[in-house]
């Protein structure tokens, strides 16, 4: 558990610059933290821990150039209700958006998407508190090198202090949700990738079942989810009944399979049509644990295919979907998209459950095709792997040694994965 010295929240840039002078004077490590959403400690410090509580909010608006800059503690949530209400929207989301802009991006958080990728590769620019207190305006025309690299900086470059994102005028997605067996979503999986703007599918152990979900960009008009269906289908099915179906399932694992055939038959086909949030966002209360990898797109029907395998002969009891998606290749360096098309599968378990034989099982398949983890989620690896793994890794060390040669901003989680 994380026990700072001291904990600050500037209210501005220069406040937090004079925060990370004095941190340095005192010598205490520094890090930033979102809101805790990640499954890692990656923002753990027995030092100086700057909360972002007062660093939120609008900073410009730029329709003409299609930018909004926000300071990097503005949730999600605001960013995107504040651009609804202006009539602009992000291109891409993951599927909550209770982190803050600062957290999400710099542990490259994402969505799925054929041609649109993560949050972080929506920045056009960023403000960067560096070691000795300087303040940096990164973008691909200042400090590039620095702005390639900050995107997805895991906190190790310096504190992010503002974002500004890329959006467009806000438009109409229709999802299609309709389940769909295991089998025929592995044969039509690359169809199934290339027809849509946005797919996925979870998978539910134990079953053969999938339950799909197709976005695709619409002329309207908007038919929102209904409110008493939205209700049964995303609260009482997807939340509260499926809670007691995880609580039955940890007290009593045999249960498990049986369970996953019910829950992977719960939810009907449906479609509707809605902004872009309202339809790549969905309530999730159930807690779990989870763990995410990126593999190349060409091998996500081997991996899934293996990890079903994995399951059937091992005695293992799952009583989560396993959740799959996909991203184009970007130019981050340490995006698990870094230039490659990517899938992502995640694992989970319900809280409480133990899941080290289970998310040791699937991480051994996933790293046999050259995965790459989610920086927030939980994993084994260390920077030895991860080097191997990440071709753009020394560019991005090269960017760290020059910025924070001393280590101002690290931390445990940091040393394993990046190194000293």
């Amino acid at each position: 558990m994380a026990r700072p010295t001291r904990i600050v929240a500037p209210s501005s840039t220069q406040e937090l610059a004079e925060v990370v002078r004095r941190a340095t004077a005192e010598g205490l490590k520094v890090k930033a933290v979102g809101t805790g959403h990640s499954f890692t400690t990656a923002a753990a410090t027995d030092g100086l821990l700057i909360r972002p509580d007062r660093m939120a909010g609008v900073r410009g608006l730029d329709r003409e150039a299609g930018t909004v800059t926000v300071a990097a503690g503005t949730s999600l949530r605001q960013l995107n209700e504040t651009l609804s209400a202006h009539g602009l929207s992000l291109v891409n989301m993951g599927d909550i958006m209770e982190q803050t802009v600062a957290g999400a991006t710099s542990t490259g958080t994402h969505g799925t998407g054929r041609d649109s990728a993560s949050i972080a590769a929506q920045i056009k620019g960023l403000e960067l508190v560096t070691a000795d207190g300087s303040v940096l305006r990164c973008s691909a025309r200042e400090n590039p090198e620095i702005f390639a690299a900050a995107r997805i900086g895991l906190g190790a470059l310096g504190v992010v202090s503002e974002i500004t994102f890329g959006v467009e005028p806000e438009f109409l997605l229709t999802a299609r949700e309709e389940p769909m067996p295991f089998d025929r979503v592995m044969a039509d999986f690359e169809q199934l990738v290339a027809e849509n703007e946005h797919f996925e599918f979870y998978w539910f152990p134990h079953t053969g079942n999938c339950n799909t979900k197709r976005n695709n960009r619409s002329t309207g008009p908007a038919a929102p989810v209904g409110r008493v269906s939205g209700w049964v289908d995303d609260e009482l099915l997807s939340n509260g009944i499926f809670q007691v179906a995880c609580s039955v399932g940890r007290a009593v694992p045999a249960t498990i399979p049986g369970i996953a055939k019910i829950s992977s038959r719960a939810l009907s086909a449906r479609t509707y049509t809605d902004i872009p949030y309202k339809v790549f966002t969905s309530p999730r209360r159930v807690r779990f644990l989870e763990m995410e990898y990126a593999v190349p797109r060409e091998a996500a029907v081997t991996v899934l295919r293996e990890l079903k395998a994995t399951v059937e002969r091992s005695g293992l009891r799952v009583s989560f979907p396993v959740e799959v998606r996909t991203a184009p290749a970007d130019d981050i360096p340490l995006s698990t998209a870094s230039g490659r098309e990517t899938a992502y599968i995640a694992v989970h378990l319900y809280r409480g459950t133990p899941h080290r034989a289970y998310f040791t099982a699937a991480e051994q398949i996933m790293i046999a095709h050259g995965g790459r983890p989610h920086w927030g989620k939980l994993h084994s690896r260390d920077a030895a792997y991860l080097a191997g793994v990440y071709p753009r890794f020394g560019e991005f060390a090269a960017v760290r040694d020059r910025l924070d040669p001393d280590r101002l901003f690290t931390n445990d989680y940091l040393r394993r994965v990046l190194g000293d």
